[in-house]
Parts: structure tokens; sequence; C-alpha cells
């Protein structure tokens, strides 16, 4: 039986208060382990289930979020007519991407994905690429039904 959710407000993440270091385990140690090979994948639909509990309106909310839930500093470097470009960099993407496991963007990559959709109101996919000597992720939404 499934219940349905009020969407929250984007403003309830300063409510969080919490380490960096717990999650990361969790999340690239404890997660993969438990997902096995379909992790990246189960990760993608993870972070666009997470964007749908979210009461975003903008892409300013989205920046937002993603400071908040510690994923770095989002911005919004080119929009074409089909597709998107985002940066992400801060200090925890550099930590991230220096860590001594595998880490990814998958979660945050499918939170953008539905994001964006939830904005545009058009069917949306999201990849992203890491530029790991500039500490950089680059993620591209592009709409998929224009």
């Amino acid at each position: 039986m499934s219940k349905k959710h009020k969407a929250m407000s984007v403003s309830l993440l300063d409510e969080l208060h919490t380490s960096g270091a717990g999650y990361d385990v969790l999340r690239y140690i404890g997660l993969p382990e438990l997902l096995g090979t379909e992790s990246g994948t189960l990760l993608y639909f993870m972070g666009k289930n997470i964007a749908r509990k979210l009461e975003i309106q903008s892409i300013t909310d989205i920046i937002f979020a993603f400071d908040k839930l510690g994923w770095g500093k989002l911005e919004l470097v080119k929009e074409k007519k089909k597709e998107l470009i985002f940066h992400l960099m801060s200090d925890s993407v550099v930590y991230r991407l220096n860590a001594p496991f595998e880490t990814d963007f998958r979660l945050e990559a499918g939170f953008l994905a539905e994001a964006i959709q939830i904005i545009k109101q058009v069917p949306c996919e999201c990849t992203e690429e890491v530029h790991k000597k500039i500490h950089q992720v680059e993620f591209s939404v592009v709409y998929t039904d224009f």
C-alpha cells in the first residue's frame, strides 16, 4: 500500500545539521554493496524521487537544495534550446573526487533531471561528466520530448 506524501518546502533543508562523513560512508560504501551492479541506476532514480518530494519551483530552489544537501555549489553555465549545462564545484566535490573509494554523481544527476522536468514541464534526462583535474562535475540536462 502506497501513501501519497505532500511535497516539502526546500526551506526545510535549513533544519538539517549533519556531518558529511557518515553520509559518504553510507552512500559510497554501504549502498553500492547493497544495491549491487544496478547501484548507479537505482541512485539516479533515488535522486529523481527526492526531487519529487520537494517543492521545487525554480533553478534557484535547485541550487539551494544542492548546497543544503552537501552536494556542492551548482551553477547554470549554458542554456540551449533543448539542453541545460550545469557545473558543480566545491570543497565537498574535491574531497569526494579524492576519496579512497569510488564516487559518482548519479544521485545528483537524477535529482537534477527530475527538478528541471518539474520546472520546465517537459521530460528530461541528465548525464554527468567528471573533470577530475579541475575538480568539477558537468551535468547536461536534455529535454527528451520537445
